[in-house]
């Protein structure tokens, strides 16, 4: 579980983080790790990575003030869509923009900047549609299923460690 991947230590306000964050102001949450703090961030990465948009990272950054979340999880969702993965993600919104819309989509796709200036018009709305399908729907889904795990794993550790404990009680005695 990511709570053991990441270890509680005390944070040092002597350390080049504790220094970067006294220096700038920042808030100790963004850099937290817990249920709430990595599930909204990744929450908020995925929202912004689903929008066709330069500087992602920038809506990121926006976002903070509105919610508490940690801000490297957030980033690092943000780059699930890179220059690799956006045509498929990006071709996805757009189907599924058009099968929201009822619409036939548009056929004969050429990867050349004319054609896309040509065809603009009847790309952009089932882009934008299946967009916000991804940005609301999929993140808010992928959050739940975050949260839902972290607190199934803390049941099966505490549940873990009560076995253990009885196991040596029943030893004991």
């Amino acid at each position: 579980m990511i709570r053991r991947l990441f270890r509680k230590k005390p944070h040092d306000p002597e350390s080049k983080l504790g220094k970067f964050l006294a220096k700038y102001k920042i808030p100790r949450e963004y850099f937290s790790v817990n249920r709430r703090s990595v599930s909204r961030g990744v929450l908020v990465g995925l929202f912004w990575g689903f929008i066709p948009m330069p500087m992602q990272m920038l809506g990121v950054v926006l976002t903070t003030p509105l919610m508490r979340f940690n801000v490297p999880i957030a980033i690092s969702m943000v780059w699930l869509s890179n220059p690799f993965t956006m045509p498929a993600m990006y071709y996805m919104e757009y189907l599924t923009g058009n099968l929201i819309l009822g619409l036939p989509g548009v056929h004969d796709v050429q990867l050349t900047m004319e054609w896309f200036r040509e065809h603009w018009s009847e790309i952009v709305l089932p882009l934008y549609v299946g967009t916000a399908f991804y940005s609301v729907v999929v993140s808010t889904l992928i959050y739940l299923l975050i949260n839902w795990l972290w607190i199934d794993s803390v049941k099966r550790e505490k549940r873990a460690r009560e076995k253990l404990r009885l196991s040596e009680r029943s030893e004991d005695a």
